[in-house]
């Protein structure tokens, strides 16, 4: 999020002053957690259709060249929307932080659908970019009407927190998330009386995926006791990982400028299309989509995946992140990348079969996540997470300081934009009529 540290102090809210918000914060949190819900399942059956009843019609083998049509044509298709929806879709999601300033109404539509068409084409992206910028955009909007008083920024933390607590069905990722950036706000009260509406947004909004029926961030794996052995095989794997995301890191920026260098958005997306349909052929099915469900079938048989395989496995999702961050596609880059730590984890496993499956992944994930999002409450949280063993989490703790030290002055995993010159722009981006699509 943009620094809040430079506004002015704002009093310490009171108790009755919590409580008179907190409904309102329980109402964006279910909201957010709607609007999620509702962008899952029209991803979902498009899904369907593009994956199963479309090639069963056609009597084609969906993991063959299917692959490279469908993802080919969702780039075609993403393409148009860039090009002739309002908005343009939005800004590039690679120059784009996790929350962000409000975007225009009328530019939603518009990024929802590109966003949709990703999901279900197969792209290795995740919804957390485009879904929060919903939200955030949607709760400004809406508090603006009827609540003018609670101010923008309010209303950005508690949606933002409640589409977290949403995308990882619990209310910790918010609260870990957010405790850095309201700790750094200046104003009165304690970092709690900041916590508490986004927390109770937070949790309202995993609440509420629950009673929708969304599956959960939650895995199984089998666990061992750490010895001290095995805690320096962590900081291993974890050191790893980051390596292979600084490759990823060092990557971005140049297929970035090589897929924007085609200028036109149909052109740019239709092209990252074919290359993650070509790598898609060459990685198999489990390298595509976002990857939450493709972590499940890693986990649901390890012994099915040899050294060779996972090698290949890692190699190709880390390339389709860098492929479709580059190419203009909407979407987040936290849950293609936990897959990519995933099956590095496992890949360790394998080599070393004598290593907890679980110390593994979790050590991996911190690695990985530590480039992608700069940000060490998110990687140990979902490093534990997917682990699903607490007490993994101490040990997790001391692996993740070397792998903090090998990112803390890396480059971002993000385009920083040129800057614009009038303020308004800047706060809008490419959300103007006259303006091209972005290509840069």
């Amino acid at each position: 999020m943009a620094d809040d540290t430079d506004e002015v102090p704002m009093p310490a809210p009171t108790p009755a002053q919590l409580l008179l918000l907190l409904v309102p914060a329980i109402v964006i949190g279910a909201l957010c957690a709607l609007v999620l819900r509702a962008l899952d399942i029209a991803a979902g059956g498009l899904q369907q259709v593009l994956w199963t009843a479309l090639p069963d019609a056609l009597g084609v083998d969906p993991d063959g060249w299917w692959i490279v049509v469908v993802l080919t044509a969702t780039g075609f298709a993403v393409g148009l929307g860039l090009q002739f929806l309002p908005g343009h879709g939005g800004p590039d999601s690679a120059t784009t932080e996790l929350v962000a300033e409000p975007l225009k109404l009328r530019t939603l539509p518009g990024l929802i659908i590109v966003t949709a068409l990703a999901l279900a084409g197969g792209v290795s992206l995740g919804p957390e970019n485009p879904i929060i910028a919903v939200n955030v955009a949607l709760t400004v909007a809406l508090l603006g009407r009827m609540m003018p008083r609670v101010g923008a920024k309010l209303g950005m933390l508690m949606a933002a927190a409640g589409t977290i607590g949403a995308l990882f069905g619990s209310p910790v990722a918010a609260a870990l998330l957010f405790t850095g950036t309201l700790a750094a706000v200046r104003g009165g009260g304690a970092l709690w009386d900041k916590l508490f509406l986004p927390l109770a947004s937070a949790a309202a909004a995993a609440g509420t995926m629950h009673v929708l029926g969304a599956p959960p961030l939650q895995f199984t794996l089998p666990t061992a006791p750490t010895t001290p052995i095995l805690l320096l095989a962590g900081v291993v794997i974890a050191i790893a990982g980051v390596a292979i995301g600084l490759v990823g890191a060092f990557l971005f920026p140049f297929a970035h400028r090589a897929f924007h260098s085609l200028r036109q958005p149909i052109l740019i997306a239709t092209a990252g299309g074919l290359v993650l349909g070509l790598l898609g052929l060459i990685g198999g099915p489990i390298t595509l989509f976002k990857g939450l469900d493709q972590m499940g079938e890693l986990f649901e048989d390890p012994d099915a995946y040899d050294a060779g395989q996972l090698v290949v496995i890692v190699l190709v999702k880390l390339v389709a992140l860098v492929v479709a961050a580059s190419a203009a596609f909407r979407g987040g880059r936290i849950f293609p990348a936990a897959f990519t730590g995933a099956a590095l984890g496992m890949l360790a496993h394998a080599l070393i079969p004598s290593l907890p499956i679980a110390l593994c992944v979790a050590s991996a994930l911190i690695g990985i996540l530590l480039v992608m999002a700069k940000d060490g409450w998110l990687a140990l949280f979902v490093a534990a997470a997917v682990a699903g063993d607490l007490a993994l989490l101490p040990w997790l703790c001391v692996i993740i300081l070397p792998a903090w030290l090998l990112v803390s002055k890396a480059p971002e995993f993000r385009i920083i934009p040129k800057p614009v010159p009038s303020a308004a722009g800047a706060a809008t981006g490419a959300d103007s009529d006259s303006e091209r699509p972005p290509t840069a």
